[in-house]
Order: C-alpha cells, then structure tokens, then sequence
C-alpha cells in the first residue's frame, strides 16, 4: 500500500538539487552480537561490510529500552520525557502535536522523496505486520507495509516455550524448511526498498527502511538456523543466588526468572533462533547496499544503521528488553558518510541514539528544530577519537509506571537509581567488569562516584518546583 501525503512544503529543484540522500535502516531488538563489533559466532557480513565503510559507535545507548518510546524518542530527537511515550500505546503526537520529526524536516526542505517501508515508528511485532502500526502519518510521502509468509502462514507452526505470552513477547522460533527469504516479510522490506531506490535515484530522497528481525517470534528459511549448531550455543553464567546480587527492579524485565521459566535448554535453542534471525536479516539489508552500489548512489548518499534497542540472551537470568544493564540499554549504531576518510575505524565514545536526529541534519547542511536533546556526531564521524565528555541517559518504568528507573552510563561507569534510589541502586565499573555482575554502590570505598554519578543523574529528572524547590515532575512523567 503506497499513500501519499500532502500540504507539505518544499524548495525548489534547484535548492535541493546538492543535499546528499540518506538510507535510513532500522532493524527491531537487535543487540551488540555482531562480527563488527566482536562476536565470534554470529554472522554478520553485510552488516560488518557497512561498518568497514563508516563510522561504527561500539557505545550508543537507546534512551529507553522499549521499540516505542525508543523510536519517538530518535525520530523527534527529544528524550521519553519530552515526548511522553513510555509504553507501546501513547503516541508523541498527542501532547507535542507539531513537532517536526526527523523524516519532516527532510521533506520540508525539499527533498523530493521522504518514504518508509516497513517499521520506523512502533508497529506491534509480529500483530500489525501488514498496517501501518502506530505510524505517524505526517511524517512520510509514501508509505508501504508488506507482510510476508512469517506473518501470513507460518505463525500457527511456531514453537511457543511460552505458551501464556503472545508471540510478540514470547520465547517462540520456527525454522521455515520450505520459504524463501524473498517470502518471508523482510525479504519483502527489502524488495521495496530496492524498488524505491530506483525509482527515487535521480532526485534527493529520505527513504527509511525498516526491518522487523530479528524481534520474536525467530521465524527465518531453515539455512539460517543452520548457521548455528546447537552445541555451539552457550548462556552466560549463573547460579541460584544471582537474582539476590541486584535490586529486585533491577530482574523485574523477566518473569518468571531466570529465562522467562523456559529452563536453560530451550533457552539456548531461542539464543539460536535469535543468531539465526540477525543473520538473516543481514542477508536482507546486504541486498539493500549492493542496490546502492548498483544505482551508483554510494558517493551522495549518507547511510545510518540502528537498532531500537538492544536485547538480554540470559545475561543476569534476563531475556528481552527493557533493563538497564548495558546488553539491553545498549543498541548497534553505524553511520557511514561518502567519501569518508575515517571509514572503518569505530568510535568508543559514549554517544545516544538521540543524536541520530541531530547528526543527519548536520551531515546534510539543514537547520534542525531548536529544542533538540542531542548532539551531532559529526566530530566523531570525522575523528573517531575526539575529545567528547557527554554520557548517557537510558530510563525505564515498573509497576505500571509508577516507578522510574534511570540510568548514566560515562566512559568507566554505569549509575542507575530505582525510583530516584529509594528501591535499589546500583554502580558498575566497566574498566573491571564490562558484564557488570559485581553491584558496588554499596562500597563505601565508591560514595564519591556514586555521589558524583547522582547529581549528574538527577540533573537530567524533570523538575517541577514546589515550594520553592526543584522536585522532579513524577506527574509529568507517569500520568501517561
């Protein structure tokens, strides 16, 4: 389905006959398992092959480790906060009803197509494959929402270890012996876009291309899932007592826990059907990049890869989303100028996901809204290693919204209060313990960073004043 907007403005032909395109890729709850960024067992290529052509960020954190509230928040270029989207029904256009999104500040500067396909902003996965989801419909030209054999006749064949959970949140994979990866809905995705890149390739264009893998269910052709045997798939380490090592809010993302009550074996069969559905999917957007090439579109076209958020495969017990350990807050970013002359060397600075918005209006020579919460990472796209102090904020919400969690990760630690610390706080050093399994907040030997890291945190709450005094804005944030 193609739709077309209007009452958008534009610049003339001529104005905008000298801005670079962009290719905007999304895919859904991918994490850091990539061979760029040092996996030894998933494979990775096309996604490894655009690192090597740009800038890979090994630290970019999502604002909030959730696909809504994380896509708002990158497609306005404003925190979870500002936008108010903190679960997957609230959408940001509902209290900021004229904010200009990302793909809108294209269009009104005269880029003659600003297209999606597939996922950009929240669609249910895999329910609303097919709809436009909880799209925002001011934002694109055209928009197309293809739905492949995953969705259409397999999802009644899949082996749900979770059988209370929906798929859209289960533990559930199907390796398809008979579908090819042009059945399937990504393959689609990726068909569309190529489509688009051709008939767009001759005027400037926006085109977000949105990828649903590998988000469960892992339903992928059968080749996939033979990438991985089984005997090479392992778990993290743990014991009983490793649910009594951190605040209870800290585990709240996976119940039963540990494993979401799976049991460690079939654990590690849906740890390969997740390697399997990255692999796939990167098959898919390796057909996206060879179409660049091909359509002799490689030297004005800015490319950027994200993933909404990043994904727990029994780090801590946890599964899915929505921690603020680092395999969850995490999330895989690449940006990939023309004629880039740092191509391939990564950036292992702190950066946001924030800064995608204010990075592309940068690269592109626009002038984006004012109120932006980001930065633009151009200084790093041209020196990997430049001087950058700005940590990152990553937030949460338990027990409905009632309670806040939120967390700074610098360049050495990560600080995270639970309900502004009243129910649990914790400090990891990740020059001595990247897998941060050892909570130091306790320490007295620590009170300074904690102390430090606090205010630092604190000053990135909503405040409201009462009194006289700066509180945070706890209706602001969670009436929603």
């Amino acid at each position: 389905m193609v739709l077309m907007a209007a009452g958008i403005p534009v610049c003339t032909a001529l104005d905008a006959a000298a801005r670079p395109n962009v290719l905007f890729i999304a895919v859904d709850d991918m994490n850091n398992d990539l061979g760029c960024c040092g996996d030894p067992l998933v494979k990775s290529p096309n996604i490894d092959r655009l690192a090597a052509q740009g800038t890979l960020f090994t630290r970019a954190y999502n604002q909030f480790p959730l696909c809504s509230p994380s896509r708002s928040s990158i497609l306005t270029g404003l925190r979870p906060d500002t936008t108010r989207v903190m679960d997957l029904n609230y959408h940001f256009r509902q209290g900021l009803p004229d904010v200009v999104t990302l793909p809108q500040l294209f269009a009104k500067n005269g880029y003659a197509c600003v297209a999606r396909v597939g996922k950009i902003y929240h669609y249910g996965n895999p329910g609303d494959i097919g709809t436009n989801g909880l799209d925002d419909r001011a934002s694109w030209m055209e928009r197309f929402n293809p739905a492949g054999r995953d969705k259409t006749v397999l999802e009644l064949d899949v082996m749900n270890h979770t059988p209370k959970r929906s798929l859209g949140s289960a533990m559930a994979l199907l390796a398809d012996e008979t579908g090819t990866d042009e059945q399937h809905t990504d393959g689609k995705v990726a068909a569309q876009a190529i489509e688009m890149l051709e008939n767009h390739k001759d005027k400037p264009f926006f085109i977000a291309v949105g990828f649903y893998r590998p988000h469960c269910p892992w339903i992928t052709p059968k080749k996939y899932f033979d990438l991985y045997p089984l005997d090479k798939i392992t778990l993290p380490e743990i014991t009983p007592e490793t649910e009594k090592d951190y605040p209870p809010l800290a585990l709240a993302s996976t119940k039963p826990w540990p494993y979401a009550g799976v049991g460690a074996e079939n654990a590690r069969e849906c740890k390969r059907g997740y390697y399997a559905s990255i692999s796939f999917v990167d098959a898919q957007i390796g057909k996206v990049l060879d179409a660049v090439d091909r359509f002799g579109l490689r030297d004005n076209t800015i490319i950027v890869f994200w993933s909404d958020n990043g994904f727990q495969l029994g780090e801590h017990g946890l599964w899915f989303k929505q921690a603020c350990f680092e395999e969850s807050a995490r999330s895989p970013l690449i940006v990939s100028v023309p004629n880039q002359k740092t191509a391939g060397q990564p950036s292992r600075r702190i950066v946001e996901l924030l800064d995608i918005y204010p990075t592309l209006a940068d690269l592109a020579g626009l002038t984006p809204p004012a109120d932006l919460q980001g930065r633009s990472l151009r200084p790093l796209i041209n020196n990997p290693a430049a001087e950058w102090s700005h940590p990152a904020f990553t937030q949460l919400q338990r027990d409905g919204g009632k309670i806040p969690g939120y967390s700074v990760r610098g360049e050495r630690w990560r600080y995270t209060e639970w309900d502004r610390g009243a129910q649990g706080v914790e400090l990891y050093d990740h020059d001595a313990d990247p897998q941060e399994l050892k909570n130091l907040a306790s320490d007295p030997r620590f009170a300074d960073v904690c102390a430090k890291l606090k205010a630092q945190l604190s000053a990135n709450y909503p405040v409201v004043m009462e009194g006289g005094k700066a509180v945070p804005d706890t209706k602001k944030i969670f009436s929603d």
